[in-house]
């Protein structure tokens, strides 16, 4: 009876120490297999057995779990640590790219801004510019416009004078009066018209030329039409016109035409051709300095131009 009870409480305290040695998550586990089932320890009592190596150690699942668990861990150490330096070179490449993209991308912005605000300072001084162009032009227009204005206004009074002058001034066509018996005016006042063909005209004088839709000679300083050297011929001025220079019939006209609208006196066209306003601005002209009437371009009349 004294050995079954001393079986009984080895028994237990072997159970006891098992249970301590197992992990905590699985005492519950155990302890219900220790009271549905007799342990090791019990049977061998139970059957008269000896618990064997009671001398040596007892080993516990406790202690097998442990070593077990710190192989497991000495094997997957360097693996581990391998997986560690990985993960973490890559999450500082990963940073390092963020942060390098990040501050691509802040460059990015600040050029463009830098850019817009380029091209809005370049649209403001393209526009001042341009503002400040046109009104320059205006103002020039307006300027140039007050000029012509001006200039037009001063040539219209002038041609106002010049018209009313040759308006009051009288064409003469016949030099026969005592005030045309000087040598300034012998070629007016011996004038008289001759007709001949064009064979007299060549035999007698040299020079023969077409000028203005009629043919005119040279004669002593002076240019004659010649009449009858073509029967078409046209002369819009019956008479002498005194010559310098080597000069056409026509060239002095517009010399004494250009020279007449300077003074104030003509306002037609310098077209060479003496007509009845040259004539009526000759008229004009020499009524007031003084010269003889003759509405024709003698040579006292081409001295007070400063033409001759």
């Amino acid at each position: 009876m004294k050995r079954i009870v001393f079986l009984t409480c080895i028994g237990s305290v072997a159970l006891a120490l098992t249970a301590w040695g197992a992990p905590k998550d699985r005492q519950a586990a155990r302890s219900a297999k220790g009271k549905s089932a007799p342990s090791a320890h019990m049977v061998s009592a139970r059957s008269g057995g000896h618990v064997a190596g009671r001398g040596a150690p007892m080993r516990t699942t406790r202690s097998f779990s442990t070593a077990r668990s710190n192989q497991r861990a000495m094997a997957a150490t360097p693996r581990a640590r391998s997986s560690s330096v990985a993960r973490a070179r890559a999450l500082q490449t990963s940073r390092v790219e963020a942060a390098r993209m990040r501050s691509a991308r802040t460059t990015h912005a600040s050029a463009t801004a830098a850019a817009r605000n380029r091209a809005a300072i370049n649209r403001e001084r393209s526009l001042a510019r341009a503002n400040t162009v046109r009104t320059n032009r205006i103002e020039g227009a307006r300027l140039r416009g007050a000029q012509t204005a001006n200039t037009n206004a001063r040539i219209a009074a002038r041609n106002n004078v010049a018209f009313n002058r040759a308006r009051n001034a009288r064409i003469v066509n016949r030099w026969r009066s005592d005030r045309f018996r000087g040598s300034n005016y012998a070629a007016f006042y011996n004038y008289n018209r001759r007709w001949h063909d064009r064979t007299w005209w060549r035999n007698h004088y040299t020079r023969v030329i077409f000028v203005s839709g009629g043919w005119w000679y040279w004669n002593t300083g002076y240019w004659y039409p010649a009449w009858g050297y073509d029967p078409y011929a046209y002369y819009p001025y019956d008479g002498p016109i005194y010559g310098y220079g080597d000069l056409t019939p026509d060239q002095v006209i517009v010399n004494v035409q250009i020279q007449l609208q300077r003074d104030g006196y003509y306002v037609g066209q310098v077209d060479g051709i003496l007509g009845p306003e040259t004539r009526q601005a000759l008229a004009a002209f020499q009524a007031d300095h003084g010269l003889a009437i003759t509405s024709a371009v003698d040579r006292p009349t081409l001295a007070t131009l400063g033409l001759a």
